[in-house]
């Protein structure tokens, strides 16, 4: 899910670190994350009311909430407003207002006065991907404020004054720079690309520091003529930003060097040329793409704005192989407790296809087992599970009749 690959989007940023630890004399606090379908969620009070649900992205400049119900029972004053500029240019006909002077508390820190942007219309239905309430994102405002540690494994964050932040040091780190840009952060990682013919060498290129993409890898073929599409693609929506569904090919390339450390055969994305051009300003016109948290999650990962670097350490998942949606469902959660599974899509020519499942029926079980108990995170990761694996299920048409489905999960990239 591509959710910093959407429209121009601009608003003044405040000054400073807008975080701040509460508790006198502490330099560092650790609270939780949920991570869910590859995206990093935290709890947070506006206002003094919550918790809320925020997905936590350093591929935003501003936070936003995108829930506009939410904003209007706390009654967020209505500021400057903003349009949403889709691909080219164009009016997108979404709208965002900034409210200021909204109050935010996460678990041992807190931002007395905090500019937030917020959406007209809840077009990226982020409660539905990842099966729980999210009422929006919280972007650089947070990673400007600290070193931030992320704890895959352990599904925790350590938030640490940077004043009193002391590198971690052993051979099995490595360091690579970051440049800050409109409040995002870049990294420079080489890439060698997948070639009909040997002889590719290793490209120096330019991506985005994006935990709030859930992709491993999306490069912007565009950006630099040296890019190409590997020799075998699949073409499909790589998934959703603010102006809608990002259309691309998702293929591999052979390696790429985070610093010391080389990963093989990554999954990557190529959104279309149409996505892209006209979408970036200024100096983002220089990036290659962007680094999702498929791979990050393969690291314990400091991402420190404060001092312009980020730090690696790899966790026993580092040689996981990268594999994408063996079935070709796209499935949206919803119901109470969103347990239930509703086909948004069904890729052409997938398992799924072949299988007779149709876009608009709701998953019922898998292998005879209920799915009322199961979050879509899970399912998802069943989906990826192995090349060859047959799954029997059962769905709900639209008029209420039940059908059998036999589908064989199949490698397609």
């Amino acid at each position: 899910m591509l959710l910093s690959a959407g429209p121009r989007l601009c608003a003044a940023q405040a000054p400073g670190a807008p975080f701040r630890l509460t508790k006198p004399g502490c330099h560092k606090v650790r609270l939780p994350f949920t991570s869910q379908r590859n995206l990093l969620i935290i709890s947070a009070f506006l206002n003094g009311c919550g918790p809320y649900n925020f997905l936590l992205d350093t591929g935003v400049s501003a936070s936003l909430v995108t829930d506009p119900q939410l904003a209007d029972s706390l009654g967020l004053m209505h500021g400057a407003q903003y349009k949403l500029l889709g691909v080219g240019g164009a009016d997108s006909g979404l709208r965002a207002y900034e409210a200021t002077n909204v109050r935010v508390k996460v678990a041992g820190a807190e931002a007395a006065d905090m500019s937030w942007l917020v959406l007209s219309s809840d077009v990226l239905d982020l409660s539905g991907y990842v099966g729980m309430p999210v009422h929006g994102i919280i972007g650089a405002d947070l990673f400007r404020s600290f070193v931030v540690t992320i704890y895959s494994g352990q599904q925790q964050l350590e938030l640490c004054d940077p004043a009193y932040y002391k590198a971690p040091k052993g051979r099995r780190w490595t360091t690579l720079p970051l440049t800050l840009d409109n409040n995002k952060a870049y990294l420079t990682a080489s890439v060698q690309q997948l070639t009909a013919t040997a002889g590719s060498t290793d490209l120096p290129l330019r991506l985005l520091l994006d935990t709030g993409a859930g992709h491993a890898l999306s490069l912007e073929t565009t950006s630099d003529q040296r890019l190409s599409l590997p020799p075998t693609c699949l073409r499909t929506d790589l998934g959703r930003g603010l102006t809608g569904l990002i259309s691309g090919s998702l293929g591999r390339v052979a390696t790429m060097h985070l610093g010391r450390y080389q990963l093989p055969q990554v999954l990557t994305s190529f959104p279309d040329s149409t996505q892209v051009h006209g979408r970036l300003t200024g100096t983002e016109r220089s990036r290659n793409g962007s680094l999702g948290f498929e791979v990050l999650k393969r690291f314990t990962a400091v991402i420190d704005y404060p001092h312009g670097r980020l730090l690696l350490r790899p966790t026993p998942e580092l040689h996981d192989p990268f594999e994408h949606d063996m079935c070709g469902l796209d499935l949206l959660a919803a119901g109470p407790g969103y347990h239930r599974f509703l086909v948004q899509r069904v890729v052409p020519g997938s398992p799924a296809a072949s299988a007779g499942i149709m876009e608009g029926e709701e998953l019922v079980s898998i292998n005879f087992m209920p799915l009322t108990n199961i979050s879509i995170t899970e399912l998802s990761r069943l989906l990826h599970s192995q090349d060859g694996r047959v799954l029997f299920m059962v769905l709900r048409r639209a008029d209420g009749e039940l059908h059998p489905a036999s589908v064989k999960l199949k490698r397609q990239i």
